[in-house]
């Protein structure tokens, strides 16, 4: 069993080491001069202009409040909130604008703490992304495990993210195989 998981969390790092190499707007909250990060030279960077960096290469620009998340590619509380509800109306999983909204939001996540930690936002903003998170995180798996007996759709493959599909695929395998022992069929 120890494998099933260590080769289910192998694979969701890499999604997520793929997710951080996209890139993301980012806006200059103050000027600075140019900086090296990774060997490599950045900047300068002039306040209120909108940059476009990896993700993992913006975060320190981020955690030294040289740079924020550009509006356009935020991710709080209210749009987890979004995801939560579409989840909810929805008996099918709803096809997402991108395959990494997962991957998103766990690293966004991280930016809502620090903004708490900075008395930026309130805690309650903070306790809502978690609680709107974790609602869709379950609703999609509920909505997984259905699929999950079943052979699954070209439609219902476009909805899935990269992380779901490697999920789905240990799920089905083994509930096949399960189902297949106590119906008597041969494997």
């Amino acid at each position: 069993m120890n494998k099933i998981h260590d080769n289910l969390i192998d694979s969701l790092n890499r999604i997520n080491f793929i997710f951080k190499n996209d890139e993301i707007y980012i806006e200059c909250i103050k000027d600075q001069n140019s900086l090296s990060i990774f060997g490599e030279s950045f900047g300068p960077f002039e306040k209120g202009k909108k940059y476009k960096l990896k993700l993992f290469l913006a975060i320190p620009f981020i955690e030294n409040n040289i740079m924020k998340i550009a509006s356009s590619d935020k991710c709080d509380h209210v749009d987890v909130q979004r995801y939560a509800i579409a989840e909810r109306d929805n008996q099918r999983l709803v096809q997402q604008d991108t395959e990494y909204f997962l991957n998103k939001i766990k690293e966004f996540q991280f930016f809502t703490q620090e903004e708490v930690k900075a008395g930026i936002k309130p805690k309650a903003d903070l306790d809502r992304f978690y609680s709107y998170l974790s609602s869709t995180i379950d609703g999609r798996l509920l909505k997984l495990l259905r699929l999950s007996r079943t052979k699954l759709s070209l439609d219902d493959e476009k909805r899935l993210t990269s992380s779901e599909k490697i999920l789905f695929n240990y799920i089905h395998e083994h509930i096949r195989t399960w189902r297949n022992f106590f119906l008597g069929a041969n494997q």
